[in-house]
């Protein structure tokens, strides 16, 4: 049974849980609970040069939980070039292992589709002055 849950996510990343594609509303609560704290954990890792967290900067790509409360994330940089690209997946990675049921990370670095600014959420683009 799946019930409603106010999440506050605007950033467009794609959820699965056990290999189901679906929108977040439609996810069992418990998988809903553990996608809730994965994302406050994402929310607490800032990018560097921008100083909004990664999750609503729009860099979360997908975040997928596996059995045994494996995670992956593919996510993006606001540039290719970024300096500090390999320590960020680091910051990511750490932040998230953390999150009760969650017992493994695993980070993919993606380019494509190329970041843009239209990611972010409205409350990150009204922050930065961007509408």
């Amino acid at each position: 049974m799946t019930h409603p849950v106010e999440h506050g996510l605007a950033a467009p990343t794609t959820m699965i849980v056990h290999g189901e594609v679906r929108s977040f509303e439609e996810f069992a609560e418990d998988d809903a609970v553990l996608l809730e704290a994965i994302v406050a954990a994402l929310r607490t890792v800032n990018d560097p040069e921008i100083p909004v967290n990664i999750y609503d900067l729009g860099l979360i790509y997908r975040i997928e939980v596996k059995d045994e409360g494996a995670v992956e994330i593919d996510m993006t940089l606001t540039a290719p070039g970024c300096p500090v690209a390999g320590q960020m997946l680091g910051w990511v990675q750490e932040a998230v292992v953390v999150v009760p049921g969650v017992s493994d990370v695993k980070m993919k670095l993606v380019f494509d589709p190329p970041w843009d600014k239209s990611r972010m959420s409205d409350e990150v683009q009204l922050e930065l002055g961007l509408l």
